[in-house]
């Protein structure tokens, strides 16, 4: 079977702004599938063909007739053979025409069908290797109209376009010279028609071509309506938004039915014009065979052939509507996919490039920069951030929102490229490595944890789908989630709801903690991925995981502080700089911006643990969080509590102060420097 290669899809064959472009290159990949088209092409000629053969016999059978009515002898022998011969004709005629019709459809849906399954393959395909960059533009709901009703456009058009074109060009060909032939008067009267029809489906096809194009666009933003309904659907019902909704859905999708109805008006006009121009012409015919008949310059056998043939191009006139709809929707269809199609990703591998070789395990980030591209230009979210870290070793970065925490943790596995300085595992800029090497030997736990509508143990082991049930089981233990998935009758075959709504947010972030620690990568990322798990089950999940990430070069980032203190060094990030490192308690005595937000963190729980034991005794067992933190323990449960009130002037008198010298201290700096 013939598929379409990246490669190929990556050179447009011709120009695809263009609707010729378009229908150019829809026709080329038709043509890889070379057996059904030939088939379909023979089919469609053969069926033509015997079509053609039918006004020829009712013209010698009305002609065989007359002579009999004619004749002395209504019963002469050789007369009586002929007409039987017509009639045989006239039968094969018709049931090869019908034969070779049903071949022709069979071929023409059957290669539409492979056409479409090959392109919505190659189009998913592109979409798992576009960037992020790409994903952050384009909305999920566009891609899926594209990848569902472009593509269907796209193959309608090789039956009732491509096909259906040879069909119609065969009949009107070899049936004006059939007519020229006969009589070159009465054949340029019936095909008299064709000129106008071929206007008008001309004009119609660039009308209906923009219209589809804006039908497409609209379906669009009426798929990505009902998609950000759909996956907000609790939040819609908590704001009892639902009439908002309804309005919002149904401008929407007004908006598409007006241009629907635009698109069916100038289809039905011009179908009107192709109709009323076909009729005119049969009309004609009628009137000067008749005058040619009553002149005794032909028979009325010729004049019942050429009304027969008027009469079999009737449907094929009536069809050429359907037959311009299909040109143009093709051509604005296809023009959406190919602009996906055509696509380069802004990450990818450079040309030979090697796999990633490991030697000691060491991630640096060397003076990065980096910048997100959007409508309004580049939003600046790195500035010359600088770390090393080792096999063995745990990096803490900390920071208020939009410092760029997650995005080194978008950086490490090359989601994005860098705009300036680099970064290198074991002293390979990950540029110049293969982005599958590279990606195997990170794991990223990011913080947005996503569940697969599938089993757990299939969305444990997703990243080895071939793993048993004892690597599983392993995996989901460090994670601690074991002894809930116990809990369930089907065990670890359980069905997970879509996107995990059946699971906390807590057992999700476990869940993808999990799935990246199965793998065991020598690189461990972790984004945030304890935030909906409490201080308890976190310092259980931290205690397993010791042992898993000994070899690991370790990345956490955290809002709670108590999820990275025991890291050996600690980045405080903001606005995109490095402006505070060193260890734990290092930054503590540096008494700055860290140290602030311990200090407002210890004093909430500590506030949060007066106030439990003023109002009631922990019960069921339960141990309450320490009271306060010892300024050098490792793990407190201390949350980190944001923009609560204060803490702006806490961090600011903290903020900014004077570094401490001394090996070994923390420094407070305005950019990234080296490694303390």
């Amino acid at each position: 079977m013939s598929s379409i290669s990246l490669s190929d899809r990556h050179q447009p064959f011709v120009d695809t702004r263009t609707g010729a472009g378009v229908l150019a290159r829809i026709t080329r990949m038709a043509v890889r599938y070379r057996a059904r088209l030939l088939i379909g092409i023979l089919g469609t000629v053969a069926a033509a063909l015997s079509q053609l053969l039918i006004p020829r016999f009712m013209g010698q059978a009305v002609d065989g007739i007359h002579g009999l009515l004619q004749a002395a002898t209504l019963w002469n022998p050789a007369t009586r053979h002929g007409l039987l011969m017509v009639a045989l004709g006239l039968l094969g005629a018709s049931v090869g025409r019908g034969l070779f019709m049903a071949l022709y459809m069979q071929q023409g849906e059957a290669l539409g069908q492979r056409l479409a399954y090959s392109l919505r393959l190659a189009y998913y395909e592109k979409l798992q290797h576009l960037s992020f960059s790409y994903h952050d533009r384009v909305h999920t709901g566009d891609l899926m109209t594209r990848g569902m009703l472009d593509v269907e456009g796209v193959r309608m058009f090789v039956n009732f376009g491509l096909l259906r074109t040879f069909y119609l060009a065969v009949l009107i060909g070899f049936g004006t010279y059939q007519l020229v032939v006969t009589d070159p008067l009465m054949a340029l009267v019936a095909v008299s028609f064709v000129p106008v029809v071929g206007w008008r489906a001309i004009v119609s096809r660039l009308q209906l071509r923009e219209s589809w194009y804006q039908l497409q666009k609209r379906m669009s933003i009426l798929t990505r309506v009902m998609d950000e309904n759909l996956s907000g659907i609790r939040v819609v019902r908590a704001f009892t938004s639902q009439d908002h909704e309804m309005h919002k859905f149904d401008r929407a999708s007004r908006r598409a039915l007006l241009l629907a109805r635009k698109r069916i008006r100038i289809r039905v006009q011009n179908t009107t014009v192709m109709t009323m121009t076909y009729y005119a012409s049969m009309c004609l015919v009628l009137l000067v065979g008749g005058l040619k008949v009553m002149n005794g310059e032909a028979t009325v056998g010729r004049l019942t052939e050429f009304l027969a043939f008027m009469t079999i191009l009737q449907l094929p006139v009536r069809q050429l509507g359907m037959m311009v709809n299909a040109f143009a929707r093709a051509s604005s269809s296809g023009q959406r996919l190919f602009e996906v199609l055509d696509q380069e990703p802004d990450v990818a591998d450079k040309p030979g490039a090697p796999a990633l070789s490991l030697t000691r395990g060491e991630l640096r980030f060397e003076d990065v920069s980096f910048a997100y591209r959007t409508d309004d230009g580049d939003s600046v979210a790195l500035r010359g951030v600088s770390f090393a870290v080792g096999p063995g070793q745990t990096l803490g970065i900390v920071g208020p929102p939009g410092a760029g925490k997650s995005t080194i943790a978008h950086l490490v596995p090359r989601f994005y490229d860098v705009t300036g300085g680099r970064v290198s595992i074991d002293g390979q800029d990950i540029r110049d490595v293969t982005l599958d090497s590279l990606r195997n030997a990170v794991g990223v736990i990011q913080q947005d944890s996503y569940v697969f509508t599938s089993a757990l143990e299939r969305n444990v082991a997703y990243g080895d789908p071939w793993a048993d049930r004892d690597r599983i089981a392993r995996a989901a233990s460090s994670a601690q989630l074991a002894t809930w998935v116990r809990s369930l009758p089907l065990g670890y075959r359980t069905l997970v709801g879509e996107r995990g709504v059946s699971l906390s947010g807590g057992q999700r972030q476990r869940l993808s903690i999990a799935r990246s620690v199965m793998l065991r990568p020598p690189f461990m990322i972790f984004d945030d991925s304890t935030a909906a798990i409490d201080a308890g089950t976190e310092q259980r999940i931290r205690a397993s995981l010791r042992e898993v990430t000994r070899q690991c070069a370790t990345i956490i980032i955290a809002h709670r502080l108590s999820s990275l203190m025991h890291a050996d060094e600690i980045l405080f990030l903001d606005q995109g700089q490095v402006v505070e490192r060193g260890s734990h308690a290092q930054l503590l005595a540096l008494g700055a911006r860290y140290a602030a937000l311990y200090e407002l963190q210890a004093r909430r729980t500590t506030a949060a643990a007066d106030s439990e034991d003023a109002g009631h005794a922990p019960g069921n067992g339960a141990a309450a969080d320490p009271p306060a933190a010892v300024p050098a323990a490792a793990d407190t449960g201390v949350p980190f509590v944001e923009g609560a009130p204060g803490a702006e002037q806490v961090a600011a008198n903290g903020g900014n102060g004077a570094a401490h010298g001394g090996n070994g201290a923390a420094t407070t700096v305005g950019a990234a420097g080296g490694r303390s």
